[in-house]
């Protein structure tokens, strides 16, 4: 069994050299020395007190440049974290090195209105599960995500519109006592955007904006190579941005909300409407027991060439459309990634998002922007939220948890 230590870093040169670590590999303390631009004493200094943490290990002679040869320097192999990224209907737990390399990842439908009770020791006894297949009995840090505005600093749910009983709800500190280590909490959109940024296409991009479009829709924004959260931790929640005066009540409780005409829940009801009525012989094969249809029963339904199905789709990326020209304009980013469950019916609704985007925002704005698919899928949260609490874990700042 490999037991991780939670030590952190104590000053803000070891947070910078962990950060390094974790992002680019081995390095000298030369090229730690020179990137962090400090004494090459201080690096040795400051390597020997993270050796004593548990956090990072001397790993023989660097490559020689000339002259005395340094020492590279990695971190930890005993270091582990967990990345939760908790869905409306499913979830996702991971296990990473200290790196991020995910060393296993599971998937389990959940439903978040079920409470947080039952989805966290659904999501605990996952993780537990996947710490004994990986041989791990500690770990270092744990990330969560959850598809509702969350309070970042005091690490609870607030007032999520399509999670009943979170409202408040202490999950940052429910699941630290339960793992025993630091724990970041954080909204299911903004974990998706930082796993972009670390490990998908948006790995090179300073200004980004990352598009959920799931039951809900929500976007995280990435301003300077930062997250941007906003004063109260709700910026980017751009499924409740009005786009039609009237139309269906929204989980908010508010009429006309791009969610509400959208999203994969807005998706579902507009396709079992369809296959009830007759206007769908395809949707209606798909109708069980008098169930409601999912969003993947429309994107399987596009697949068979589906008019109905295919309109559905064009209509919800025309709507995202409209909302991403008025975001393009403001914020002017160099890069959109959409991602999230309803990205797995693929490129119609790619291709309606982009076109509508381009052709309502300014010419110099989208000139050189381009609005791509995730490549990174379900383990973009799990990534993401490992690397939240590495932040937490290789920083200075008092970790939490």
């Amino acid at each position: 069994m490999r037991h991780s230590l939670a030590g952190r870093a104590e000053t803000p040169v070891q947070a910078l050299l962990l950060a390094r670590l974790r992002d680019e590999g081995p390095l000298s303390k030369a090229q730690l020395a020179d990137r962090l631009e400090v004494s090459r004493t201080t690096v040795g200094a400051e390597v020997a007190r993270l050796t004593e943490l548990g956090l990072a290990v001397e790993a023989g002679p660097a490559a020689s440049r000339g002259g005395r040869r340094s020492t590279l320097v990695d971190l930890s192999p005993d270091i582990r974290f967990a990345g939760l990224s908790i869905g409306a209907t499913g979830l996702s737990v991971g296990i990473t090195d200290g790196r991020l390399s995910t060393l296993a990842v599971r998937h389990a439908p959940c439903d978040i209105r079920q409470g947080p009770e039952q989805v966290l020791a659904l999501a605990l006894e996952t993780t537990r599960k996947l710490m004994a297949e990986v041989g791990v009995d500690g770990l270092s840090g744990a990330g969560v995500g959850v598809p509702g505005p969350v309070d970042f600093h005091r690490g609870v749910s607030v007032s999520p519109p399509i999670m009943p009983g979170w409202d408040g709800y202490p999950v940052r500190d429910v699941v630290s006592r339960d793992l025993g280590c630091p724990v970041v909490l954080d909204n299911d959109v903004n974990v998706l955007a930082v796993g972009e940024q670390h490990a998908g296409v948006a790995k090179n991009a300073r200004d980004f904006l990352f598009v959920k479009i799931g039951t809900g829709i929500g976007c995280g924004i990435v301003v300077d190579g930062e997250l941007y959260r906003g004063v109260d931790g709700c910026a980017g929640d751009i499924g409740h941005i009005r786009v039609e005066d009237f139309g269906p009540t929204c989980a908010c409780g508010n009429t006309g909300c791009l969610e509400a005409f959208a999203g994969g829940a807005a998706l579902a009801r507009d396709a079992t409407a369809a296959a009830r009525s007759g206007r769908s012989d395809i949707l209606a094969g798909m109708l069980t027991d008098g169930a409601d249809l999912t969003a993947a029963d429309v994107g399987a339904a596009v697949s068979q060439g589906d008019p109905v199905a295919v309109q559905l789709i064009r209509e919800s990326g025309r709507r995202v459309g409209q909302v991403l020209a008025s975001l393009v304009s403001f914020f002017n980013p160099g890069l959109i990634v959409i991602g999230g469950g309803v990205t797995a019916v693929g490129h119609s609704l790619l291709a309606e998002v982009r076109g509508v985007t381009y052709r309502r925002s300014l010419p110099l704005a989208t000139g050189n922007l381009p609005i791509v698919l995730s490549e990174l899928g379900a383990d973009a949260g799990v990534i993401g939220a490992a690397r939240m609490v590495s932040g937490a874990v290789y920083s200075s700042e008092p970790a939490r948890g």
